[in-house]
């Protein structure tokens, strides 16, 4: 193709510079989409109806019903579940069950409450989706991809070798839009509303409504009705609830739930998705700035040095405190969050009381409740 072809196509530009890339070395989708200057959407929806024996890579578009689609997935059987943000990648191994949406159409918001594959979604965040065969040095690496208007991954589902391929096919075949072309015109990313002075903040009231808060999803509520950000409702919260601790306890609490046997929930999202890891963590590595989970069926791949700030919180709920640690970047972004394992109408657990705990100085004026021994 000449270079004025290249130009009057840009798919075809795309799918060149990907090869090109990955001769050179590189492997991820979103690394080599940055190095091309174009959103990692954009780079799949350049494979619509590519040919895996020149391009490597062949998507087919997916008909906008994800509802339906990620209900679809249970009979496939074991898959790994891929979310990720800026900073955190989350990726759990198992089946999709027991999945629900509620709302709106276009606006639903879903529940996977399957137990290894725990998702909380958010549809309306949700624009493109694609089935994704890629050729790799094992194999062909089979998933479905899911992004937002501006081309930003958002969920993805992975291949396992116990997914039953039929099923796969199937699901595959019934969702695909078979009219869908090459090529996709990305939106400018949703920027955050400005965040409001704190002199404009009712923080009395604010104070108030997080004592008598009851369950932990009451959280985000509060954050609506007193117009603040997360960040911020930290930082104006009571100090017996709150604390600032070092950006770099992450490791130690990691560390610590590993060491001790503490069950743990490792909460991981992005504006479309939510995913949660509940149980043990095992195997934890540092590599450079990595900090890394690799066990069976849970792998974390956590950015250290994308933590701008950390937060030890504790809210009320009928069951008493919930004391989480959550993680946020320079923008006042969620990287994670991490609680101690926990079931409705159980205190959470002592064990992970005390390890979070010791990330705290003076504990003297922070609010304390029963734990579960």
């Amino acid at each position: 193709m000449s270079t004025l072809d290249i130009a009057a196509d840009p798919c075809e530009h795309l799918r060149e510079a990907y090869q090109t890339a990955r001769r050179a070395g590189a492997s991820r989708h979103r690394d080599i989409a940055a190095q091309l200057g174009v959103s990692e959407g954009e780079l799949i929806a350049a494979h619509v109806n590519a040919s895996p024996r020149l391009h490597g890579l062949r998507a087919r578009r997916l008909r906008p019903e994800w509802p339906r689609v990620i209900a679809a997935l249970e009979p496939v059987g074991p898959v790994m579940a891929l979310t990720r943000n800026a900073s955190c990648v989350h990726e759990k191994t198992g089946t999709y069950r027991h999945i629900s949406a509620n709302g709106p159409a276009g606006r639903e918001m879903g529940l996977a409450l399957g137990g290894d594959i725990d998702l909380r979604v958010f549809y309306s965040r949700w624009a493109h989706g694609f089935a994704v065969d890629e050729s790799r040095d094992k194999g062909v690496q089979r998933s479905l991809q899911f992004f937002d208007a501006s081309g930003t991954a958002v969920h993805k589902v992975f291949v396992k070798p116990a997914t039953d391929l039929a099923a796969w096919d199937r699901l595959v075949v019934d969702f695909e839009d078979a009219e869908g072309a090459p090529g996709l015109e990305p939106t400018a990313p949703q920027v955050p509303a400005a965040q409001k002075p704190d002199a404009d903040i009712d923080v009395a009231a604010f104070h108030h409504a997080w004592a008598s808060m009851r369950d932990t999803h009451e959280f985000f509520g509060l954050l609506r009705t007193h117009g603040v950000t997360r960040t911020q409702a930290l930082r104006l919260a009571e100090p017996r609830f709150v604390r600032p601790v070092d950006a770099a306890c992450a490791q130690q609490v990691l560390s610590g739930a590993a060491s001790t046997g503490t069950p743990i929930m490792v909460f991981v999202g992005n504006p479309g998705m939510i995913q949660i890891h509940t149980g043990p963590v095992n195997k934890v590595v540092v590599m450079g700035p990595w900090l890394n989970v690799l066990d069976p069926g849970f792998n974390l791949h956590l950015r250290e040095d994308h933590i701008a700030s950390a937060w030890l919180v504790r809210k009320p709920t009928s069951d008493g405190l919930v004391t989480s640690l959550e993680l946020f970047d320079a923008q006042g972004e969620t990287i994670a969050m991490l609680f101690g394992e926990r079931k409705p109408g159980r205190p959470e657990l002592c064990a992970w009381r005390e390890l979070i705990d010791g990330l705290v100085g003076d504990r003297a004026d922070f609010e304390e409740s029963p734990c579960l021994p």
